[in-house]
Parts: structure tokens; sequence; C-alpha cells
């Protein structure tokens, strides 16, 4: 099982100094990517507590990935009916390009609550019909980024003459993994995706969806995806609302090698702390009290 850090991307502390200091402390332990969380303009109130303040997601990673290359960098998620996916389609492909190959991309479709942020950006009218958005971007990208020139028929796009190069180094198969919960998304993950990336998800939860994933990819004639996590990471800390790894390092061991036991392929984790400093110091104590006693 591979191991990612959420960058310090949004919150007051956030700082391109914040995010270069977690960045290093990654890549000195050894462990496997880098992840940028997706916000642009959310409203007043308890959101702009945590994403009031939030560097934007594709120029973050193509910062961070030029300053780490031996890291893979990453959306967990990007959510295409806040942009547009042609322009997703150009952005996400010179990331690759410049980075060799290191891109994946996490997607999702939002919340309920995300409503005004679309009404931001000028784009309410795609909330009721985000998810199907999102499957005609997955399309899209697939179709420009494998290099065909045929005409794109969608309900949102029609491409009839057009050139698109470069190409990502990865091709049509530039990884492509979902967030979310429900047998909908879990579908969409198993028939249109190359990866499941679920959040605020525990062991039981996963051993759950597991076979559901297993099932939907069969029917459709595809290869089992692979499965990644993101979750929390709160030492010496009582349980929350949703799933953490929490408490002493003993406690999150167990959750952590039943994850491993569940063919989960990568842990991608975020810690409470918010100072530089006290983030990376929780990174090393992930890394040598939980993390390396997996095996």
């Amino acid at each position: 099982m591979k191991l990612g850090v959420i960058l310090p991307t949004h919150g007051p502390a956030a700082s391109g100094e914040a995010i270069d200091a977690v960045a290093g402390a990654a890549a000195r332990l050894g462990w496997s990517s880098l992840w940028a969380t997706d916000h642009l303009i959310v409203p007043t109130g308890e959101e702009a507590v945590d994403y009031g303040r939030v560097f934007e997601a594709t120029t973050t990673l193509a910062w961070v990935a030029a300053r780490q290359p031996a890291l893979r960098v990453g959306f967990s998620v990007i959510i295409p009916a806040f942009r547009d996916a042609p322009l997703l389609a150009k952005q996400l492909a010179t990331i690759d390009v410049l980075t060799g190959g290191r891109l994946t991309v996490g997607v999702g479709s939002s919340e309920k609550h995300d409503l005004p942020e679309y009404e931001n950006l000028g784009k309410a009218d795609r909330f009721a019909r985000r998810g199907a958005y999102l499957d005609e971007t997955i399309a899209l990208w697939r179709h420009l980024w494998s290099g065909d020139t045929s005409p794109f028929e969608g309900e949102f796009h029609q491409l009839r003459d057009f050139s698109f190069d470069p190409l990502p180094v990865q091709g049509a198969a530039l990884p492509i993994w979902v967030g979310g919960r429900n047998d909908r998304i879990l579908r969409r993950a198993a028939t249109l995706c190359d990866g499941y990336h679920a959040s605020q998800t525990g062991p039981a939860d996963v051993a759950e969806r597991v076979p559901k994933l297993q099932a939907f990819a069969a029917e459709a004639g595809r290869p089992m995806v692979t499965i990644s996590v993101r979750c929390r990471v709160r030492f010496d800390a009582e349980p929350i609302g949703v799933f953490s790894l929490h408490g002493s390092p003993a406690n999150m061991l167990d959750d952590v090698r039943a994850f491993a036991e569940l063919g989960v392929d990568e842990l991608v984790v975020t810690f409470k702390e918010r100072e530089p400093e006290a983030i990376v110091a929780a990174m090393e104590r992930f890394q040598h009290e939980v993390f390396e006693q997996v095996a």
C-alpha cells in the first residue's frame, strides 16, 4: 500500500511555505504522492472557515510537481462542473506532459450543499445535471487524450473541427479516480474510471463496497479498479462524526492494516494540524509509529 498526503492548500494557515514543507517531508519520508483539494469561490459562513482561503488546485499541482520530481500528484478531488471540461482537458494534459506522466485525476460531482458555489461561478444551471456533466467530461477527456480527432457529440459539448495537442504522456489511460459513496458512484468508478477514491470511509464500509465494485466491473467486462482511501489522521484525539484514524498509534494501526488487507492501493492522509512544523511532525510520527508497523 502506497502513502500520499493532502497538501495544506486551504484554511487560514495555507501558504506556499506550508505546501512546500509538507511536499518536501513526503519526498524525504519516501511517500508516493501529493494531492490538492478543489474549491473556487465558496459562500461566506461555515464553509468559508476551511475554504474561504484556498489555493487553486491545477496551478498548485503544476508548481509542486516541478519542485518534487520523484512524487506523483493528484486531485482529491476536482469538480469538472465547477469549471469547463475542454479547458480542463488541456490543463491536465499539460501537467501530465510537463511532469513526465505523474498525474492522477480524482473527480467528483460535488455535494448537495454546493449550489451557492455553482451560483458564484455562473454555473447554477449545471447543478441539477452535475452527474451527467461529470460522465460526459470523462468521455470527452478520453476522446481528446487518445488523439482521436473525429467529432464528439455530447449533451454539453460538441467538437466537430478541432486539433488537440500535446497529448498526455499517459494518453487516454491517464488515471481518473472518482469519489463518492452511493451505488451510482460505485458503478461510475467501475465502468468509466480507473479508480475509486473513498473519503471519510472506514474499513467496514470499504469491505462492503469492494464486492459491488467487482460486480459492476465484471458486468462491464472491465478489470477491477484501483481503490484508494482519503482519511484524517488525528493523534491523541477522540472520534468525530466521520471516520478518522484517531487516538493512539496502536488504534490507528488496526485500521491501516485492515485497509491493506482489503486491497487498498493507496492511503491518502490529511492532518488536523495547520502550521507547517506541526504537520511535518505529525507526518513523521505517522510514518514511524503507524505506517512502518503495517508489515
